[in-house]
């Protein structure tokens, strides 16, 4: 479909809780097709509406082309372990930055499919790592807030040079 422009950290609209998808039509497939091929060129493996500055609760991940993409309409954590995990995370919005976070190593979510049926799912490992990730900016939560503040600092200031870097060409 489309390549949309990415939001870049510290844009507010990051953190603004996104809104219920109550319309199961030709203009949600069209937004989760744009998402998915903003997600391809950024790249990245998983991507909100609020990242392309549409506040609505969708998000398409994808790990690689040949398992295909998934998408995830008005999706919520309703059960997560004890357990933890560490994994690498990042955003497209702001890329080049990469920390380790601590989230649950296991997630039960319910999401609604693009047609509008309702699914729970339990996943662990990355894909429960992604969920959350991504749940979390539908929420409004930008991953840096599940760093440490010396870790959230860190990554901050090393995006501001990256970036101005970039600016100078």
């Amino acid at each position: 479909m489309a390549i949309r422009p990415i939001v870049r950290f510290p844009n507010p609209l990051l953190t603004r809780k996104a809104e219920t998808i109550t319309r199961f039509d030709a203009a949600l497939e069209a937004l989760a097709a744009d998402l998915l091929d903003t997600m391809r060129d950024a790249p990245g493996v998983g991507i909100t509406a609020p990242h392309i500055g549409i506040l609505e609760r969708v998000t398409v991940i994808e790990f690689d082309r040949e398992s295909g993409a998934r998408t995830f309409v008005n999706p919520e954590v309703i059960w997560c372990s004890d357990e933890k995990a560490t994994h690498t995370e990042g955003s497209v919005s702001m890329p080049g930055i990469l920390e380790e976070v601590e989230r649950p190593r296991a997630v039960r979510v319910r999401y609604q499919t693009l047609g509008g049926e309702t699914i729970d799912e339990e996943a662990d490992g990355f894909m429960a790592t992604c969920l959350q990730h991504e749940i979390d900016q539908l929420d409004g939560i930008f991953w840096t807030q599940r760093l440490s503040r010396l870790k959230r600092d860190r990554a901050i200031k090393k995006f501001e040079k990256l970036t101005r870097e970039q600016a100078r060409g």
